[in-house]
């Protein structure tokens, strides 16, 4: 065993080694003087590489994938805050958005954490036959998405009957079996078009999927998950219709499961098997989280709808970069468990919460200028900061413990990282960010 993570850990070493070679021909002339950061945890120390932790790459990969995730997310906070009649002649149906969104993310980035991990150690290929680590992959998310997007129906459909209380009528259940399993299949494509085109770009170009794949991800799932639903929304309530396409989904969910079970694929098994549990948790979370929205919807302006899912998308895309690290370095072992981080942990953990900052004021600066250039309503500049800022760090802080001792524990019961790490961040943060932003809002009096 110690001789297969000795081999393990030295093809790791030589991926990292050719990746970075590729990078930069040339060293900066800083570090051809030998001049290094005095303290490695400092900001500067982080964004520049301190020992053990990431280096100038890293650092912008991080940072333009969440870039562009920010960007996209306006985008979907567009489509968002311009339906809003559309949501109101379909109750409970803005409940339901959080959880969907957060749903493809936790399916894919996941997916794309597998395939690093497969890649820096040295045993990724391109085949797609089913028995092959591309192949079973592409199939446990298939079902993982399919399944999900069922037993998050179920819930969608439990919580929404908490809207009858107040003298609203939700969309039934097979309406929201269409919205959920038709609307995520049509965004898992492109999606997975997405994922698959990283894996690609990494491999091309040397860049690591562990800093790209959550962000970019997630820019995927804002941009096209709120628009399939959307799309999807056009068969709610068309009788017959409406329950053949529910009936079907159902049908389908459950056949690809029986065919996984009586199958020889012990690794599609292994990842349905951890993942689908907690999926559907993580989706009841989300669904709290949208609960929370969906009552707070008249406190929030414009301009907020606008910045929601980027909000949400920015914390949970720097939750899963570390979850995606911590998960390959535990493969690796890298990671030495422990009750207070240390070593490589310890510096990914400050690395993700340095990129915090400087990602909310940009996203806070592309909202109050689609305000702008869109004339809707917003409590300025100076106000959203405050908001994003105080609520964002909260939310950040709270993702690295998840991140952290969620990992530690996961291994500890001897489960894969790779499957559980995004959900669990995801799972936490859709609440916690929801409730800071709304709690935000009112310490600040924004509106």
């Amino acid at each position: 065993m110690g001789s297969q993570a000795e081999a393990v850990a030295r093809r790791y070493d030589a991926v990292v080694t050719d990746r970075r070679r590729r990078r930069s021909r040339r060293k900066p002339a800083a570090s051809r003087l030998g001049w290094r950061p005095r303290n490695p945890l400092s900001p500067t120390g982080i964004l520049r590489g301190g020992f053990l932790g990431p280096d100038r790459a890293d650092v912008r990969q991080s940072l333009a994938a969440l870039a562009i995730s920010a960007v996209a997310s306006i985008v979907a906070g567009l489509t968002l805050a311009s339906r809003r009649e559309q949501f109101a002649a379909l109750p409970g149906l803005l409940l339901f958005i959080p959880a969907a969104i957060a749903l493809r993310g936790n399916v894919f980035g996941p997916f794309g954490s597998r395939l690093s991990t497969s890649i820096q150690t040295g045993t990724f290929s391109w085949s797609v036959r089913p028995d092959s680590v591309l192949g079973q992959n592409l199939i446990a998310v298939l079902i993982n998405s399919m399944s999900a997007g069922v037993g998050l129906a179920v819930f969608a459909e439990i919580f929404a009957r908490t809207l009858s209380d107040t003298g609203v009528s939700p969309i039934g259940f097979m309406d929201f079996i269409v919205v959920s399993v038709l609307g995520g299949l049509l965004a898992s494509i492109v999606v997975l078009g997405v994922a698959l085109g990283l894996t690609v770009a990494s491999v091309r170009f040397g860049w690591d999927l562990d800093n790209v794949t959550a962000p970019m991800v997630t820019a995927a799932s804002d941009v096209i998950t709120l628009p399939a639903l959307l799309l999807s929304a056009l068969l709610v309530g068309q009788g017959l219709t409406t329950n053949l396409i529910a009936g079907g989904a159902i049908g389908l969910a459950l056949l690809g499961l029986g065919l996984l079970a009586r199958s020889s694929l012990d690794r599609a098994k292994r990842i349905v098997l951890e993942s689908l549990p907690v999926l559907i948790a993580a989706g009841v979370l989300s669904l709290i989280a949208g609960t929370a929205i969906e009552a707070a919807e008249e406190q929030l302006s414009w301009v907020l709808l606008v910045l929601l899912p980027g909000y949400l998308g920015s914390a949970g895309a720097l939750g899963g970069i570390l979850a995606n690290r911590l998960s390959t370095k535990v493969h690796l072992g890298l990671i030495e468990p422990s009750f207070i981080p240390r070593g490589q942990a310890r510096s990914d953990m400050a690395f993700t919460l340095a990129l915090a900052a400087p990602i909310f004021v940009f996203l806070v600066l592309l909202a109050e200028g689609t305000a702008l250039a869109f004339d809707g309503d917003s409590p300025g500049f100076v106000g959203l900061v405050a908001v994003v800022l105080s609520a964002g760090l909260v939310a950040t802080i709270f993702v690295l413990a998840v991140a952290y001792y969620g990992t530690l524990t996961v291994v500890r019961f001897g489960l894969d990282p790779d499957n559980l790490g995004i959900p669990i961040v995801t799972a936490a943060l859709d609440v916690v960010g929801a409730l800071t932003l709304i709690a935000a809002v009112t310490v600040w009096g924004v509106t």
